[in-house]
C-alpha cells in the first residue's frame, strides 16, 4: 500500500464488495459488519477501503477497471448457466436479465 497512490481502485472480490452486500447480510442474518480499513484490490495492491469504489465512473486504476470488467463478464456467464439449471428459484428470463445487467456494468468498466 502506497500513501502516494492517487488512484481509485476496485476490490478484488467485485460482486462481494460494498455496502449492498453488507446490508443484505445484516438484513438476512441480523449481523452487522464493519467496513474493512484496507482491502486487496483488483490490481493486486492493498489499499484503504476509502480509496475503492464499485462505480465504474469513479475507478481510475486501469488494471482494476480491467479486473472488474472480466469479473462482471464471468459472473454474467455463471448466472446465465444457472438460469438454465432445472429447479432453480429464478426463471431463465430472470437469469438472462441479471446477466445482461452485469454485462452492461462490465461494458462501463471497459469504456
Amino acid at each position: 500500500m502506497s500513501e502516494d497512490d492517487p488512484h481509485i481502485h476496485v476490490e478484488r472480490k467485485v460482486l462481494l464488495a460494498g455496502a449492498a452486500v453488507r446490508n443484505a447480510i445484516a438484513s438476512t442474518f441480523g449481523l452487522v459488519t464493519d467496513s474493512p480499513a484496507v482491502v486487496t484490490t483488483g490490481c493486486g495492491l492493498r489499499a484503504p477501503y476509502a480509496m475503492t469504489s464499485p462505480h465504474p465512473e469513479s475507478v481510475t486504476c486501469l488494471p482494476c477497471r480491467e479486473h472488474a470488467h472480466r469479473e462482471h463478464l464471468r459472473y454474467a456467464d455463471q448466472i446465465e448457466r444457472l438460469g438454465r439449471t432445472p429447479g432453480m428459484n429464478i426463471s431463465g428470463e430472470q437469469a438472462l436479465k441479471a446477466a445482461q445487467q452485469l454485462r452492461d456494468l462490465a461494458k462501463r468498466f471497459a469504456g
